[in-house]
Formats: structure tokens, C-alpha cells, sequence
């Protein structure tokens, strides 16, 4: 007597092929993979370039063509990449875009678009001022150059991308990523305020601008002060149950 395991994985062998893997690539990158282990025919089916094809961006032979270096080959060879090899790549090699002013790269389970800005496309106050910034080469930078900041009094970025490049339909989120030096000073006390909105929209970021510590350690700094202060003086002070919010590790040596 068949178990149903075995009643199912017969069921699935007697269908075409090509059926399954356009069911596949109605589902996501992340069910693909999982169902690729339940049984052979699945998994054959998932090496479809029919499936991986639904998966990467209507554009991206575009990107790919602009990209420096490009990733249309096969690893050296003359043998073109299959689509779940391209697709793969996206996700893991990030591919420098726009004259080196972007990185693109896919959210490996969505398949969803994702973007950096180097700071050559950001709009930095007093960027091009020697005194208060300086343009250098990090080796482990994906960009030719980042800035360094010196000394400045005033501290203000703004970056913009056009959001027809994104995906639709998607809640996206917006990161500065950066790395501090043992000689990094002016954060330990002072936070920063960051918001994300739509460029032309008036009032657009009233009540979304948030409090944030560049310094990773002046968050836990202001939690110890901020108890102490409610235990010393037995009140609790205006915004300090505000949510203290601090950057995370991105990398190995990259804040963010």
C-alpha cells in the first residue's frame, strides 16, 4: 500500500514538466526553493528559465547592459548565464549602475529591486568644501570614492532616487551606511533627525521625522542617563520613553 507522500510525488510526476514549472513561477523565489525539495519533478522544474525569468525585473537586461563590467556571461566563459544563475548573481554580487553613482542589486527571497547611492549622489551641505569634507578611496567601498567628513557645524544629506526605478507595490526602506574612526567625535550626546518622504510634497514629513544616534554607542549612553535621571529626580522627562534608536553592524566594518 502507497503512503499519500508517495501517492502525492507520483501525482506530481505524471504532469507535464512545463505545467509545474509555470505554476512555479507564479509563486516567489523563497517558495521555489522550498518546494524544490519536495520531490524531483519539482526540483527539475525550478531550474526553469521560464520560472527564474518572472523573477528578475521586467529591466533587467537594461541594468545588466549599463552595468559596469556587466554579468552576462558565464564566469568567464562563452556559455551565457542560465536565468537562475543570473538571478542568484543579482542577489549576490551587486552590479555598480549610472556612471558609478548606484549599486543595484535583488532582494534574494522577493526578487525585489534594491539600491545604494554613493555619496557622489548624494546632496552633502559644504560637500565640496576641503575644510569641512574630504573625497577618499576605501578599499572596501563598492564606490570609487566616499566622504569623509572633517568638521562641520552643520550637518545635512539628502538623497533622492526616482522612485519609477523601484518596485511596485513594495514598502521599502531607507538606511545611511557609513563607518565611524576611533577619532569620531561631536555624536556622543547630539542625535540626528532623518526622515524619507516624496520630493515636491509639501508638509509631507510632518510627524515622520525620527531621532536617531550616529554613534553606536551614545544610544545605550543616553538609556543609562535618561534611567538614572528618573530615578534621581523620580519624574519622567519629556521624550525620554522615546524610542532610542541606533545603528546596526552592516558588514563587517560598515555602520548603518
Amino acid at each position: 500500500m502507497k503512503t499519500d507522500g508517495e501517492i502525492g510525488a507520483n501525482f506530481f510526476e505524471s504532469l507535464p514538466e512545463g505545467f509545474i514549472a509555470n505554476a512555479l513561477s507564479l509563486t516567489s523565489p523563497r517558495d521555489v526553493s522550498t518546494l524544490s525539495l519536495v520531490c524531483s519533478v519539482f526540483r527539475s522544474a525550478a531550474e526553469w528559465d521560464a520560472v527564474w525569468e518572472k523573477f528578475l525585473p521586467q529591466d533587467y537586461q537594461k541594468i545588466v547592459a549599463a552595468s559596469d563590467g556587466g554579468c552576462g556571461g558565464g564566469g568567464g566563459s562563452s556559455k551565457p548565464w542560465s536565468k537562475k544563475e543570473l538571478y542568484l548573481r543579482l542577489c549576490d554580487n551587486p552590479v555598480i549602475i549610472d556612471g558609478g553613482n548606484k549599486s543595484f542589486w535583488l532582494h534574494k527571497l522577493s526578487g525585489k529591486k534594491c539600491y545604494m547611492l554613493a555619496a557622489r549622489d548624494l546632496s552633502i551641505i559644504w560637500g565640496d568644501t576641503p575644510r569641512y569634507w574630504r573625497w577618499i578611496s576605501v578599499p572596501e567601498s563598492r564606490f570609487d570614492e566616499v566622504a569623509e567628513l572633517m568638521s562641520v557645524c552643520w550637518l545635512e544629506v539628502h538623497g533622492r532616487i526616482d522612485t519609477s526605478l523601484l518596485s511596485t507595490n513594495t514598502r521599502y526602506a531607507a538606511y545611511l551606511v557609513y563607518k565611524s574612526t576611533p577619532h569620531t567625535y561631536g555624536f556622543e550626546y547630539q542625535p540626528a533627525e532623518v526622515s524619507v518622504g516624496l520630493c515636491g510634497v509639501e508638509n509631507q514629513t510632518d510627524g515622520k521625522i525620527k531621532t536617531v544616534f550616529l554613534d553606536p554607542e551614545a544610544c545605550e549612553r543616553q538609556r543609562y542617563e535618561n534611567e538614572y535621571e528618573r530615578t534621581l529626580l523620580g519624574r519622567r522627562r519629556m521624550g525620554i520613553n522615546a524610542k532610542l534608536n541606533k545603528p546596526a553592524a552592516s558588514g563587517a566594518t560598515w555602520l548603518q
